[in-house]
């Protein structure tokens, strides 16, 4: 085993998944590798490989340095989670999903997802592609408002929609203390031990920039495929429409059925895809809240693959929010 080293940031969540899933053998695919906090956890638990994924060219740059004692243990993929299937290029035998912005990402101000950190205004996970600022400063208003209602459920969307476009305007919108000025300036002080008002439209803009819940539902799905019949998926998401997904995901791939909504009709039970670990999720408990203070907003869903054939899940019974829903149909 490599000599331990300082890892950049604390790992959420990661006792309960190794107790759950153990025993940790054979190959692993950590979709999202970040730090390697997970890769390299499951790595001294015992799995034989774990293939270490990230559309971030920098997390496999960090990965060459800490991953060079694991050998061939370790292998890593620059891509997306969204095709973790065709990454694992077999079947495998666990899935690890951290969803969301990395620690890691967030401290860098240069990669801009900060509204802490003045930096471009950039949010580009991988680096390529159409950033933040092409985003902020060419969408009409009534999309900016869109993205920033359903994707950050931000109740103040049109208001700062009008003042994004009416602060272009005069000038381009190019960092991010720029951005986070105007979407404070439409919102209330914030009280002690509130979030920063511009909170939820950096999440918005994040989302819709990486596509992540078209990633999100394309990786499940992928997971699926991939998983031998059982293997083991587990998912950490940090705020409540990616835990929506992944719980309806699972519990329809469980053959629960059910309904997205109230309204929605009830979805015939196919054969279960999955069984369920730990039903209610599992959230962080004192130890890691004392610990890790970031761990306050996640929860685990974890579930094992059965034998039954993998197959595409219907967007709408997923409780996706409209954009993503719309995009998807």
């Amino acid at each position: 085993m490599p000599d331990a080293a300082p890892l950049p940031h604390i790992p959420v969540l990661l006792r309960p998944i190794l107790q759950h899933l153990a025993p940790i053998r054979g190959i692993w695919l950590d979709g999202t590798l970040g730090a390697g906090s997970y890769a390299r956890a499951l790595l001294d638990a015992g799995a034989d490989q774990v293939i270490g994924v990230d559309q971030d060219p920098l997390a496999l740059d960090m990965a060459r340095d800490w991953g060079a004692g694991y050998g061939d243990r370790l292998r890593l993929v620059q891509g997306n989670f969204a095709q973790l299937d065709d990454h694992a290029g077999g079947l495998i035998d666990g899935v690890v999903l951290d969803l969301g912005v990395s620690s890691m990402q967030l401290d860098q101000a240069g990669r801009g997802f900060s509204f802490a950190k003045d930096g471009p205004l950039d949010m580009r996970m991988s680096q390529t592609g159409p950033s933040a600022r092409d985003l902020v400063n060419t969408a009409d208003e009534g999309d900016l408002a869109d993205i920033l209602y359903h994707f950050g459920e931000e109740r103040a969307s049109r208001r700062i929609a009008r003042a994004i476009i009416r602060a272009r305007e005069a000038a381009p919108i190019d960092t991010t203390l720029q951005l986070a000025a105007i979407v404070s300036a439409c919102l209330p002080r914030p009280k002690p031990g509130q979030s920063h008002p511009a909170t939820r439209s950096f999440q918005a803009l994040r989302i819709a920039v990486n596509a992540e819940f078209d990633a999100l539902v394309a990786g499940l799905e992928a997971a699926e495929r991939a998983l031998r019949p059982g293997g083991k998926l587990a998912v950490v998401s940090f705020h409540s429409m990616e835990d929506r997904v992944v719980k309806r995901f699972l519990a329809l791939r469980a053959g629960q059925g059910g309904r997205a909504n109230r309204y929605a009709p009830e979805t015939p039970a196919d054969a279960p895809r999955f069984t369920l670990i730990k039903r209610s999720g599992v959230v962080a408990d004192a130890q890691e809240l004392a610990e890790n203070p970031r761990a306050r907003s996640a929860r685990l869903r974890m579930a094992e693959r059965s034998e039954a054939p993998a197959g595409p899940v219907a967007r709408a019974e997923l409780g996706l929010p409209g954009l993503a829903l719309d995009k998807g149909k």
